[in-house]
């Protein structure tokens, strides 16, 4: 993987989040986790590049990004909606979910991600919110958490970048 400035790029959050979704992970070498995720944003906030994600309060990954100073957004190359899907449906508390997904673990800057990735951003936790049923319309409460199963919200500093 090649470094690259964050800055310089050009690309759709839209289509690179929405539509090809991504994978946040945490951890360490020794122990991680990683989930897929189709919630999300970049751009500038307190004057830095940042991001931003959504995770449920079930979800596995949550404990690796609360416990961990940084954590990683990875996009994969084309063809590898299998694995996403895996990653997205599968509980790493279950299984060894990040290997047996069929991709490559890798850690780059010390930092979780894959070698099937096109682009990783590397992220230092910069602030986590709760985002429960008073902070949305009841519609959104009402659609997407009839569960009660609600996100946080993470915004992390972009500290590095890599594409393939």
């Amino acid at each position: 993987m090649k470094k690259i400035n964050i800055a310089e790029q050009s690309f759709n959050p839209f289509e690179l989040i929405g539509k090809d979704w991504m994978l946040i992970s945490a951890g360490t070498a020794e122990k991680w986790n990683t989930m897929t995720a189709s919630w999300g944003g970049v751009g500038v906030m307190w004057g830095k590049p940042s991001a931003t994600c959504y995770i449920r309060q079930s979800r596995y990954t949550k404990t690796f990004v609360d416990d961990s100073e940084f954590f990683t957004l990875t996009v994969l190359k084309d063809g590898c909606r299998d694995a996403l899907n895996l990653l997205g449906s599968k509980s790493g508390r279950d299984m060894d979910k990040m290997h047996e997904s069929g991709l490559t673990p890798v850690m780059v800057e010390g930092q979780p991600t894959f070698e099937e990735a096109k682009l990783v951003l590397i992220c230092r936790k910069a602030c986590k919110t709760f985002i429960g049923p008073d902070d949305m319309t009841a519609e959104n409460v009402e659609r997407w958490y009839g569960d009660r199963d609600y996100h946080t919200m993470y915004i992390g500093e972009i500290v590095a970048a890599y594409e393939a």
